[in-house]
């Protein structure tokens, strides 16, 4: 049984999304132990014992990237956000200062059928900015 199954249909948290069920579009992506993981393909047995985040939980960076998302209007279907916002929180989670080449090759894996890259883009920047200020 695969990892996002038990997270949606067993533990109730149905902000990861199922795509694709074959690990290439990213709407399913979650961390764990804090690496980027894709849950839709990875079996139920490899998160045992493992700290598994979802876009359910809250860290430093996650927050600011939630506002940082909706300040710039990034949804427009919303489908894919939560696995961008995944694949984001993990990029600043390893990279305080992202520059534009690192933001495309951390999000890459992650497909938007609605274009929103460019907005993906700003927002983490913003994020960066907004996080910088609050310290």
């Amino acid at each position: 049984m695969p990892l996002l199954w038990v997270i949606r249909d067993i533990v109730g948290l149905t902000g990861t999304k199922f795509g694709c069920g074959v690990s290439q579009c990213g709407a399913c992506s979650v961390l764990i132990d804090g690496n980027l993981t894709k849950s839709c393909s990875m079996p139920v047995s490899y998160g045992i014992g493992k700290e598994i985040f979802t876009i359910e939980g809250t860290s430093e960076n996650l927050e600011f990237l939630r506002k940082a998302w909706n300040d710039g209007n990034v949804p427009q279907c919303g489908y894919c956000q939560s696995g961008q916002l995944i694949a984001a929180t993990s990029l600043l989670d390893k990279n305080e200062n992202p520059t534009d080449e690192d933001i495309d090759a951390a999000m890459s894996d992650n497909i938007c059928r609605c274009g929103t890259y460019s907005r993906i883009r700003k927002a983490i920047h913003k994020a960066v900015e907004l996080k910088n200020k609050s310290i």
